[in-house]
């Protein structure tokens, strides 16, 4: 009776399916602040929808900010890898610096919060302060939504 209530378990729990979830959309910057610093040191995957006000870069990486200020505890950084930029010029013929601004983009990926240190003459400071990034390595994960808003 054991074996058949057994057989019978195994045979039940085969024939469920498991679908993969959709990723959790964010609009509001704060809201993926707010949960990335509480999933730290992990991230959160998501598809995030955010207004980008200014870009910067620091060697080969771009960073699409939130904020005009990429310092500012309100902004969500979208970190883009520089293969990603290769990607981004060939498509649309222009670097992403000259495209993102005053646009609002769909990014799908994983926000995490990132400890920024302060460097003074070349070395790390013991002060610091905390970014959210997400992190994109393929053009796939972004997308313009609207031109100007």
């Amino acid at each position: 009776m054991k074996l058949l209530f057994l057989t019978f378990v195994l045979v039940i729990s085969g024939c469920s399916s498991t679908s993969l979830q959709s990723p959790i959309s964010y609009s509001d910057s704060i809201e993926v602040i707010r949960t990335a610093a509480e999933s730290a040191p992990n991230g959160v995957e998501g598809l995030y929808t955010l207004k980008i006000k200014a870009v910067g870069s620091q060697g080969p990486y771009f960073y699409l900010n939130t904020e005009l200020d990429y310092r500012d505890q309100r902004a969500v950084t979208v970190a883009l890898h520089p293969s990603t930029i290769e990607q981004f010029t060939a498509k649309y013929g222009t670097s992403p610096q000259d495209y993102f601004v005053d646009k609002s983009i769909r990014v799908e990926g994983q926000a995490k919060r990132v400890r920024i240190n302060f460097i003074s003459q070349g070395k790390k400071t013991e002060k610091y302060y905390y970014q959210t990034h997400i992190r994109v390595t393929d053009i796939s994960q972004i997308e313009v939504i609207n031109e100007s808003t």
